[in-house]
């Protein structure tokens, strides 16, 4: 197979990937308004799709690229901590400097600007994709169709999910809905752009997968922590939230062991 092949093929399969979010986010057209109550289910059950993305689409990969580039299992495991640290500690070092809301607590950070509510879950959400399509463009740049088919069929049908996730978390702040399915698909096309990169410079994106992708689990793991569970437990629907934040992890668990 020619270069430029592999390439579109790359590119193309990235962006059908994609596209699952699009798929997801569609679903808030069918939502109401959501209460106080509902409000804190939706962005708990966001929390658990993300939690279990950390894990299964972002750690658990890094470690095996990690492991297939380098011999030595525990410097492996280290430079994936060391993206995992990274990546949180760089959204932390925005969340400090750049003006934001929180869902529930409002207005934070430097006055001279003011940007929209949930730039924090959105850009982790994006961190996380980007990478995903990645992932896609090196599987296609290998050759093998066999395993880079289902791969990328595996990650359109996380991204499902991952949309409804997002959509659904802006609806829950009083964001219109047309603006939340936007926001939310426009999360999943940067998968092309990974995949772009993937496909065209595998030699450079093999190598990068580790870090990449264990900086995408560290930002991940920070927003959730730092702003979802901490503002879903502050209204008084701690249980639900609890257990709206376990079926979203369930829900993504099952997809990522099934169709991974």
């Amino acid at each position: 197979m020619q270069a430029h092949e592999i390439f579109w093929r790359g590119l193309t399969a990235s962006f059908l990937a994609g596209m699952g979010t699009v798929l997801g986010a569609v679903w808030v057209f069918f939502f109401r308004r959501p209460s106080p109550k509902a409000q804190d289910a939706l962005l708990s059950g966001a929390a658990g799709v993300m939690l279990a993305a950390t894990f299964f689409s972002l750690l658990q990969p890094a470690l095996d690229h990690a492991e297939a580039y380098i011999s030595s299992k525990p410097l492996a495991v280290l430079i994936v901590i060391f993206g995992l640290l990274g990546g949180a500690i760089g959204l932390y070092w925005i969340h400090t400097r750049v003006p934001h809301e929180h869902f529930v607590l409002g207005k934070q950070g430097p006055d001279s600007l003011r940007i929209q509510r949930l730039w924090l879950f959105i850009i982790a959400i994006t961190l996380h994709n980007f990478p995903e399509g990645m992932a896609v463009g090196v599987g296609f740049a290998g050759g093998d169709m066999g395993k880079a088919t289902p791969l990328a069929v595996g990650i359109g049908l996380q991204n499902i999910p991952e949309g409804l996730a997002v959509a659904a978390a802006m609806l829950a702040i009083d964001y219109p809905k047309s603006q939340a399915f936007l926001v939310a698909s426009l999360t999943g096309l940067v998968e092309p752009l990974g995949g772009a990169v993937g496909a065209s410079a595998v030699w450079i994106a093999g190598p990068m997968m580790p870090i990449v992708l264990g900086m995408a689990a560290g930002a991940m793991l920070f927003i959730i922590s730092d702003e979802i569970i901490p503002e879903t437990h502050r209204g008084g629907y701690e249980d639900i939230a609890t257990f709206s934040l376990l079926g979203g992890f369930a829900v993504m668990m099952f997809l990522d062991a099934v169709f991974a």
